[in-house]
């Protein structure tokens, strides 16, 4: 079947009457750019396509010559030139990821013979990908990821085998099996990247894939894929395998690596990493599984913890009147069970404390309302109510609070106690910061706000950075932030930064943190790879991380207004004002004022950081201990003292 869609393949370009004719890749651009933007004739992005605009103006175009050196369009003749003069300039990569594309991806794609990458994710493209796209020799990195894209993956996609380093078709709705090769034992000597995670695709996982021998990540999650996991599999030398959440089964084969159980959860396999085959086998006879058995174990355990640790009192929970005054969230009763699990720095809490603290809204969500709370010692906290319906039962929900209780650091908002009411009602008692959020100091436009240097930014940065490595290694499992954004990095009288909301997605019913990482995608937080609601991890974290930093350094916010419904990408922003060599135009006027040097000061390489964060592969970007070394490499000249528990307070008022 294979090489019969091969040879139709040959046929379509080689003999069907207008494809053999000789045509500037400029014309079939044009061709291409009416099938992307769909019904909408709008896209800022494809508007620069046109026959009378430069060719070197044509925004996410990479130009060449035939002999594969790019076009100089610095060079004064170059500038000039147009698609109307025919030019033998050749297309060398197609860059729209998140471009706001609507349409389907034209059969001319495959016309493109010097194409050598193409990166259409996180779109709305539809309909099946061409099978023409196996036309284009020297492809070598393709990214479809995050699209609706269906039908079945064209066979003739390892016909690009020869230069093929990265192959992402992820967060799409492809269907079918995964295809096998025209030619038998093909190989894809330089295929590096895999992803065809977050589909419907069905079938086993394919043999072919062990001739694929400098393969380091394969992804194929979240498919139907069925049949047992092919020992073959093991003799590559992966750096990262997910399999998980197919219909597979069966025994896992013998890794040299080290995968964890998130390789291959969600099937019926057995075998290390997950319980052995005899074990499995028992369950199956005894009727549970081994999460039921886990969590009969957890259950126990979090039944004991509860009555050990809980303070039982009678609080009237009388949370008084209007809005800003109290917090109106629980009725009266008289004989009402409260209880109180204290952290570190909590000790002096108490149930009545908690529930007669009178205060003000400072924020509302889906998932929970934030108050400022002053109890009546006069001390003031933050409390957070977990919206009735969005969290887990306690069984589950205390281990992991526990868990974010033990977390201290100077760069993280403590969690000083939980409570939880008698009818499920649950408060987390924080530190209150007065000083504000990141996203206040950047964007609120009321008088008398701070101006906010890069000195003071880049501490910001940095402490923000310190606070997320801490979340990733401060615990004997790394704490995912999951939801890291200016509005959760407060920050102090001495502009440190203090992370908060870390870690709720794990308190919550996965439908209430889907509904969490939604609003976080509408706010332009959101990694690529999690627009299949897949659980965020490290990875995501540093994506978001590299998108606070584009809004530190350029003072956007980043997502859609509010107001005008615009959808600001601070990444596409940054590729753009590079392709125009605008670059120093990109960063906000209060950072630029009075500085003399940006290369200097490391503005360039802090923007040059922030991009590799929010690289579209998770494999390419920097782990936070990287993040900091260069944050700590690129400095500002106008102030040497970092943020240390022994500087006093003039020595800090000096700094800035």
């Amino acid at each position: 079947m294979g090489f019969i869609l091969l040879v139709c393949t040959i046929l379509c370009v080689y003999i069907i009457p207008g494809w053999g004719q000789i045509e500037s890749d400029a014309n079939v651009l044009l061709r291409i750019k009416q099938s992307l933007q769909g019904e909408s004739s709008d896209n800022i992005l494809l508007s620069s396509w046109n026959a009378s605009v430069p060719l070197c103006q044509w925004r996410c175009i990479k130009w060449a010559h035939e002999n594969g050196v790019l076009l100089d369009c610095k060079n004064n003749t170059a500038k000039n030139v147009t698609a109307a003069s025919n030019p033998p300039l050749v297309v060398y990569s197609i860059e729209l990821a998140a471009a706001g594309l609507g349409g389907t991806i034209s059969k001319d794609i495959g016309r493109l013979s010097h194409l050598e990458k193409l990166y259409l994710g996180v779109n709305r493209l539809t309909g099946p990908i061409p099978l023409e796209l196996g036309n284009s020799p020297r492809l070598s990195s393709l990214s479809l990821t995050g699209n609706k894209l269906n039908g079945s993956i064209p066979p003739s996609i390892w016909n690009l085998c020869g230069q093929l380093v990265d192959l992402l078709l992820d967060g799409n709705d492809l269907s079918g099996s995964i295809p096998e090769p025209a030619f038998p034992n093909v190989a894809c000597p330089n295929l590096q990247i895999l992803d065809f995670s977050d589909n419907h695709l069905e079938g086993p996982v394919p043999m072919f894939l062990k001739n694929f021998g400098d393969l380091q990540e394969l992804d194929l999650s979240n498919n139907s894929l069925s049949g047992t996991v092919p020992e073959a599999l093991a003799r590559l030398n992966l750096s990262s395998l997910n399999l998980s959440h197919n219909n597979l089964s069966g025994f896992i084969p013998l890794f040299s690596q080290s995968f964890g159980n998130e390789s291959f959860a969600g099937n019926d396999l057995c075998g290390s990493p997950l319980a052995s085959c005899a074990e499995a086998k028992a369950q199956k006879h005894s009727g549970l599984s081994s999460g039921a058995v886990a969590g009969i174990v957890i259950a126990l355990m979090a039944t004991m913890v509860v009555f050990l640790s809980l303070f039982i009192g009678l609080g009237n929970k009388k949370l008084l009147g209007r809005e800003d005054h109290s917090f109106n969230e629980f009725e009266d009763e008289e004989t009402a069970e409260a209880r109180l699990v204290l952290f570190e720095g909590g000790e002096h809490l108490t149930v009545d404390d908690v529930l007669n603290a009178t205060g003000q809204v400072l924020g509302k969500t889906s998932y929970g309302t934030v108050y400022k709370a002053k109890l009546t010692q006069g001390v003031t906290i933050a409390l957070r109510l977990l919206r009735e319906g969005t969290c887990k039962d306690l069984k589950a929900f205390l281990p992991v609070v526990k868990d974010l209780g033990r977390l201290r650091h100077e760069n993280i908002v403590p969690l000083r106690a939980f409570y939880e009411g008698d009818r499920g009602e649950k408060l987390l008692v924080y530190d209150y910061l007065f000083k504000g959020n990141l996203a206040e100091l950047l964007h609120d436009a009321r008088g008398g706000r701070p101006a906010l240097s890069w000195a003071r930014r880049h501490k910001i940065a940095l402490g923000a950075a310190r606070g997320l490595a801490h979340l990733h290694t401060g615990l004997e499992t790394p704490v995912i932030h999951g939801n890291l954004k200016s509005k959760n990095v407060l920050v102090d009288e001495y502009y440190v930064a203090h992370l908060t909301d870390y870690g709720l997605d794990r308190l919550m019913t996965p439908l209430s943190a889907a509904e969490m990482m939604n609003a976080s995608s509408l706010e332009g937080y959101k990694a690529p790879e999690l627009l299949k609601m897949k659980k965020a991890n490290t990875k995501t974290d540093i994506y978001n991380f590299g998108i606070l930093l584009l809004e530190i350094l350029i003072g956007k916010r980043p997502g859609r207004n509010d107001s005008s419904g615009d959808v600001v990408d601070l990444p596409s922003i940054v590729k753009n004002a590079v392709l125009e060599e605008s670059t120093l135009e990109l960063f906000d006027v209060e950072i630029l004022r009075g500085m003399r040097s940006p290369m200097d000061d490391g503005l360039l390489q802090a923007l040059q950081l922030a991009m590799g964060c929010c690289a579209p592969s998770p494999s390419v970007r920097p782990d936070i201990k990287l993040v900091i070394r260069q944050l700590e490499e690129i400095r500002p000249k106008s102030y040497s003292a970092l943020y240390t528990p022994t500087e006093s307070r003039s020595e800090l008022e000096l700094a800035f």
